[in-house]
């Protein structure tokens, strides 16, 4: 069975310091890293928003950051803007080890939809071709680790599942943003999705 790393977002934005700082979420990056060489594949994932994307609260005046409206995709909260297209904040974290990376997927490009999950824009339909990469290098099982748990890595690890991978999401390689409940969320739809949690 061949197992593929996947790193979800560890980008300066979502680090300390950044405009969507989850907490601790440098702390992730030695084990992260420890965790490369023994994966047949890693692939990272990488927030890529163009300037004045549609989740960003910004793009709302009437809106407020971290409110929810309705898009026509559904709900979608309304972030800082953050990850934007060629920024440092949008660029790895300096201490995550790049060099083992067999692939980087960049999500959120789209203006007009944001991209939580590393296999589908958040319209759940249109795909990112990381189902295809995997399945081309006959990966079955799947490690998940990253930023934020209770989003991205939430959202990546569900669409894993009911794509039929095997699935792991190491919390202890992971930091969540806990939005108004969204941890314990996010735990039991992993849990409901078939998704191991580590």
């Amino acid at each position: 069975m061949t197992h593929a790393l996947i790193v979800i977002d560890v980008q300066n934005d979502f680090c300390p310091g950044g405009a969507l700082a989850v907490p601790e979420g440098d702390a992730i990056i030695a084990g992260i890293n420890g965790m490369m060489k023994q994966a047949d594949a890693v692939i990272l994932t990488q927030d890529w928003h163009p300037a004045g994307h549609s989740s960003f609260a910004s793009s709302h005046p009437d809106q407020a950051p971290y409110s929810v409206i309705k898009m026509a995709y559904g709900p979608q909260v309304l972030w800082p803007d953050h990850c934007i297209q060629g920024s440092n904040g949008a660029a790895f974290h300096p201490d995550l080890d790049q060099s083992c990376a067999d692939l980087i997927i960049r999500k959120g490009y789209n203006p007009a939809i944001d991209s939580y999950s590393a296999f589908f824009e958040n319209d759940h339909i249109t795909p990112t071709g990381l189902e295809g990469y995997l399945r081309s290098r006959d990966i079955t099982r799947l490690t998940i680790v990253g930023l934020a748990l209770d989003f991205c890595v939430h959202f990546s690890a569900v669409d894993a599942a009911r794509l039929g991978f095997d699935v792991t999401v190491r919390q202890d390689l992971c930091r969540a943003i806990d939005l108004d409940g969204s941890l314990d969320d996010a735990l039991t739809a992993m849990r409901s999705a078939g998704v191991s949690l580590g």
